[in-house]
């Protein structure tokens, strides 16, 4: 059965996402996780980590400010100490979190800030109250002797911590492995938020024609997926024209010409579940080298697919993908994300992480409820243009099935159809209209019938 998609909307008459089951079995995991680790508790400062713990969210515009912090603690409950009035809105809102406490304080919601990356005065203390807080409550179920596993934290925070005796490790494995897997609602809301970029992906490929510009198509796809409902558009990737290669991973103002190539990469969250997805298209038309460039992405692609299983591993999918000094690349460091594969989750890049720099060496085994994107790339053979595909799947069973559903199986011609006195206008040609004819191939190569350069006189001797 496909994985199914459904609507925005809460029905009583059918069962879609349930948001309730998605915080319980996701705090469940992370439990899990925590109890196969050697950890007493996790402390995270990340965005992601804390909504999958307290299933928390207070906007996008705090993704990079480090100002909250959320605590678990073997056997606890999770504590969420956020910023200023956030906190009495999860009291009233959030009933997960409200449980009984030993002085009938604020239970699993309380109100703390962070250093907001150093912007308060250093003497102000700061540091050393999210500290103290955190080390009260490790005290107090008995645990401050143990490792506390931290995912990122600044500098004044990490000297404050031990400070108070604590002995902070690494903790962000505990939360990666516990978000490997994903549950039934999480693929179902991975498999919507692709959903919602094929409808980008729709009206982009009308709207793409010679003339516009590389941030009219990113501001074309955020109005839509914002109009469908996106929580946060991450970015979009407008790469066209001879910016293909090298791929320089960000947009411009690129005015787009008849016969570039043009890729574009649409990473946007619905309710927290990210996509990363590529597509690639050919505007007015397609020279042979495109068209072959875009083949063998195509390929490499589907060598890949064909491997997906469970109990196949990352070396296995990346031993199908092309080495970096097959296509222009001194070193797999230097080539990186190219030929690529990440998991997906409520960040972009979760594990697995598929790619020949560390992949042969630490593969990773696929198991079913793995969700991941799969990229591939190749440099066309006239030096310039690019090929990039990228594909979402969800591990089964027995194989898997990908969830990005616009069409990327042949390259797709964008833009108005031109006709001619003889008909349609091949789609298959050079950008530069002389290299279309057979005079104008045999002057170009310096063959017979070499015509005179413009406005020269012809020769009487």
């Amino acid at each position: 059965m496909a994985i199914r998609t459904y609507g925005p909307n809460a029905v009583d008459w059918e069962e879609r996402v349930e948001p309730e089951r998605l915080r319980r079995e996701r705090l469940a995991r992370l439990r899990a996780a925590l109890d196969r680790s050697d950890l007493a508790a996790v402390l995270s400062f990340d965005f992601a980590n804390i909504r999958y713990m307290t299933a928390t969210h207070i906007g996008t515009w705090a993704m990079d400010k480090l100002i909250r912090f959320a605590l678990l603690i073997r056997g606890a409950e999770p504590v969420v100490w956020d910023f200023g009035s956030a906190a009495r809105h999860h009291q009233l809102y959030n009933p997960w979190l409200d449980y009984e406490t030993k002085d009938g304080a604020p239970s699993g919601a309380r109100a703390g800030i962070s250093t907001l990356r150093g912007a308060f005065h250093p003497g102000a203390g700061i540091a050393e109250d999210v500290a103290a807080k955190v080390a009260e409550e490790l005290r107090e179920h008995g645990v401050a002797g143990g490792p506390l596993g931290v995912d990122l934290v600044e500098m004044p925070v990490l000297t404050a911590l031990r400070a108070e005796g604590v002995d902070v490790v690494d903790g962000q494995q505990v939360f990666l492995d516990a978000r490997r897997i994903k549950t039934r609602d999480e693929i179902t809301l991975l498999a919507q938020a692709c959903a919602m970029v094929d409808a980008a992906y729709e009206e982009l490929y009308g709207f793409l024609r010679p003339g516009v510009r590389e941030n009219e198509c990113v501001g074309l796809v955020s109005k839509v997926l914002y109009d469908l409902g996106s929580e946060y558009v991450e970015g979009v990737n407008a790469i066209s024209g001879e910016r293909c290669s090298p791929h320089p991973h960000v947009y411009s103002d690129r005015l787009i010409r008849p016969g570039d190539p043009a890729f574009f990469d649409i990473l946007h969250s619905h309710l927290g579940y990210r996509t990363c997805y590529y597509r690639t298209f050919a505007v007015g038309s397609a020279s042979s080298a495109q068209r072959d460039a875009y083949t063998r992405c195509r390929a490499y692609m589907d060598q890949a697919i064909a491997l997906v299983r469970p109990g196949a591993t990352t070396a296995d999918i990346v031993a199908v993908w092309p080495r970096a000094q097959e296509f222009g690349f001194p070193d797999e460091t230097a080539a990186f994300a190219l030929q690529y594969g990440h998991g997906v989750g409520l960040s972009i890049w979760e594990k697995p992480i598929f790619s020949r720099l560390v992949s042969p060496e630490h593969p990773e085994v696929l198991e079913e409820g793995m969700v991941f994107a799969l990229e591939t790339y190749w440099p066309a053979s006239d030096g310039w243009s690019a090929a990039r595909i990228e594909e979402e799947v969800v591990v089964t069973a027995d194989g898997c099935e990908v969830i990005t559903r616009f069409p990327a199986e042949e390259l797709l011609v964008a833009g108005r159809k031109y006709w001619t006195v003889g008909g349609a206008l091949d789609t298959r040609r050079e950008s530069q209209s002389h290299l279309n004819t057979e005079a104008g191939r045999a002057a170009s190569s310096g063959g017979p019938g070499k015509a005179a350069p413009s406005g020269a006189a012809a020769s009487d001797d």
